[in-house]
Order: structure tokens, then sequence, then C-alpha cells
């Protein structure tokens, strides 16, 4: 389900580190993928909702370069992808085997995919980032991904970095790394994380004023009562 141009605004004024805060207040502890890094500096902040794949284990009889043919493919999954999808690859923390290369990254940059996020690693590293399609990935390796996992299919519940993902759960990756939104907990984001990072950025100037942070961060109840005072009178 594609996210409206209000909410992708919204989400792109919010860190991740700010989801993070908020879907813990709300029980919510294992959302940032663990492995998966911004091979570019230049990516900013980008957000979509999640496309998944999945790969398992390599299994002789289906691991093979044929396989790239069968209607059960990365290609035939790529295809499939909507534009603005971030595309979410479990490739179960596999770093030997480089589950897409140079083609196929462009291919989905040239399809409107808006990133590509796994827990695995590309191949055709320099090719790779000639397409410009931003990624997050655990590193680089040479051989193709039948060296080391057989892929499944697409849009069905992942394991991610540690993470479960299902399909249109939001992805928010920046430079901390890729944080997962479950969809139902969208609208509740939208609504507490601005108020999050007003108030932090409040907090940063009094730390900037020479403020001690016993009571100011967290902030107790005689500084809330002044963060209130200040949103009052624009100074927050």
């Amino acid at each position: 389900m594609p996210l409206d141009d209000d909410a992708i605004a919204a989400l792109g004024r919010i860190t991740t580190a700010t989801i993070t805060t908020v879907l813990l207040k709300h029980g919510l502890r294992n959302v940032w993928m663990r492995g998966p890094q911004a091979t570019r500096h230049d990516a900013g902040r980008l957000i979509g909702p999640a496309f998944t794949l999945r790969f398992v284990p390599a299994r002789e009889d289906l691991a093979t370069p044929a396989a790239w043919a069968s209607p059960t493919s990365t290609r035939a999954a790529i295809e499939a992808m909507p534009a603005g999808c971030i595309a979410v690859v479990d490739a179960m923390g596999i770093t030997d085997a480089g589950i897409f290369g140079d083609i196929l990254c462009a291919r989905m940059r040239r399809r409107g995919v808006t990133a590509l996020i796994t827990d695995g690693v590309v191949r055709d590293a320099a090719g790779v980032a000639a397409t410009g399609l931003p990624v997050w990935c655990a590193g680089r390796a040479a051989p193709p991904s039948v060296a080391g996992l057989t892929f499944v299919g697409w849009q069905q519940p992942i394991g991610c970095g540690g993470v479960a993902v299902f399909p249109d759960d939001i992805i928010v990756a920046d430079a901390d790394g890729a944080v997962v939104i479950p969809a139902a907990l969208l609208d509740l984001v939208l609504a507490e994380a601005p108020e999050q990072e007003r108030l932090e950025a409040w907090i940063m100037r009094e730390v900037e004023a020479g403020v001690a942070l016993p009571g100011l961060y967290p902030p107790n109840e005689a500084t809330r009562a002044r963060y209130t005072a200040a949103k009052q009178t624009g100074d927050a």
C-alpha cells in the first residue's frame, strides 16, 4: 500500500532514533534491524512500505544458476515491486554470497524502488553504487546468491536483521540504520514523534545553555513545566 505524500514528508523529519523511542514507549523493543548499514553517506532518510523477499540456506538441487530463470526468482520478484516501495530482503545474515548485483539493482532503480535493505550482502559493489539505488546491507561479497542461498518467495513475513517484517510495514532508514514501523502503528508514530523531536530539540538547547542532565533528560515535573511554558511563548 503506497504511503501518501504527507506521511512521507512527516516521517522525513523524524529520525530513526526518535521512532525507536516512541515505539519503545508502547512496548516495541525490537524494531531496528541489526546488520544493514548505509553504503552511501548521501542517501539521507528514506521511507517506504516494505516489499519483502526471503532466502533460505542453499540446497544444491535448487540453488543453481538455472534457478534465476524460474518463476520463483529474484528476477520475477523485482518485476512485482511497486514504485516507492523499499525492498527488504531476509538473507539470514549470510555474508559470503551476494543477494543482488548491479544489473538487478539497476532494474529496481528503473522501476522506482526507493531502496534495498538486507541483512545479507551485495556483489558488484562499484556497479551497484553506480545505479544510484540506495542500499543498506551488511557488506559485500563476490560470489552470487546461489553460492550460499536459495530464493523462496516474496511478499510474505520475513526476519531481517533479527526483526519481523511484514509486507506493507513502514520502513524508515537513515544513517543510524533501518527501522520498522508496524503498519497498524503508523498513525501513532505520526502523532507522537514530532512532539518527541520538539522536546528533545528544546532539551538540547538547555544543555547548550549549561543546564545539568539530572531532571532535564529525562525531564522531571519541573522541567516539563518549563518546557510547557517555553512552548506557550514560542521558545520551544
